[in-house]
């Protein structure tokens, strides 16, 4: 690798992202990292073998800037950065919520700005990464972007109009699927089952329905009547999620986090 990218605001997706991009060729004298506090640099430092620098400087040097820092703290980093940006720098967020326009009002005229919202599966290499362009990007700053994130999983472009639909289902994703093992594993110790078993059984489930639904093709309705038999098990309890209403609970679920993603956007924290 030419380039030099730099990761400001290196937390655990930051981390995640640098050590996937050194899993992936990047040489770590390519890479820069920015950090709040000294002890976490000098961490990264000596994880990694990447040089620890400051805001600015990242600024000044890197052709690449990776601003993974939280969207509430993104303006302060922006007013940091932009009297050292030239317009030429490829400047990517992955902040949820803030439009590339936020960045593109903030940076010198012309600066591409690619939009990316990952999430936290890229700490196992099983992230879905969405990658939107700004104004002033070109194909070549996506497909930049693509060879950066696809470091930690998949990627997938939309138009940014799509990119709090995309938050709302693949960012907040795995949090939903937390939160049903969570209500299933209750549920197992409620039928007698010891914790420990109830959690390995429900993960293999759960890990062996995502293959199948990843690597069959086929629709989810289609694998859901395979396991369906008449005056069965399976239906008794699809019945009852659909007499609790799980399905449009989940609907309107993801509408809240769709609507949560706009009220960022418009500066509403």
């Amino acid at each position: 690798m030419t380039q030099k990218v730099a990761v400001l605001g290196t937390g655990k997706i930051g981390e995640a992202l640098l050590s996937g991009m050194i899993r992936g060729g990047w040489a770590p004298s390519d890479l820069l990292v920015t950090a709040r506090r000294a002890e976490r640099a000098a961490e990264l430092r000596t994880r990694y073998g990447v040089e620890t620098v400051s805001n600015a400087e990242a600024a000044k040097t890197a052709d690449t800037l990776i601003l993974t820092v939280k969207p509430q703290d993104m303006g302060v980093l922006l007013d940091e950065l932009a009297p050292h940006v030239p317009a030429d720098r490829l400047v990517i967020s992955g902040a949820a919520g803030i439009p590339t326009a936020f960045f593109e009002a903030r940076l010198a005229p012309g600066t591409p700005v690619v939009r990316v919202m990952t999430n936290t599966p890229a700490l196992v290499d099983e992230a879905m990464s969405v990658i939107s362009a700004g104004t002033h990007a070109t194909a070549g700053h996506l497909a930049h972007a693509e060879e950066i994130f696809g470091g930690v999983g998949k990627t997938l472009r939309v138009p940014e109009a799509q990119q709090d639909a995309a938050t709302a289902l693949s960012g907040s994703g795995p949090a939903y699927f937390y939160f049903l093992v969570e209500a299933m594993t209750d549920a197992g110790i409620l039928l007698g089952l010891p914790r420990d078993k109830a959690h390995d059984l429900i993960v293999q489930a759960a890990i062996g329905a995502a293959v199948m639904l990843r690597d069959s093709g086929e629709h989810p309705v289609k694998l859901r009547e395979a396991v369906t038999s008449p005056a069965g098990t399976t239906i008794n309890a699809i019945r009852e999620l659909e007499r609790h209403g799980v399905r449009a609970a989940l609907i309107a679920a993801l509408e809240a986090a769709r609507d949560r993603s706009r009220e960022l956007a418009s500066g509403n924290g």
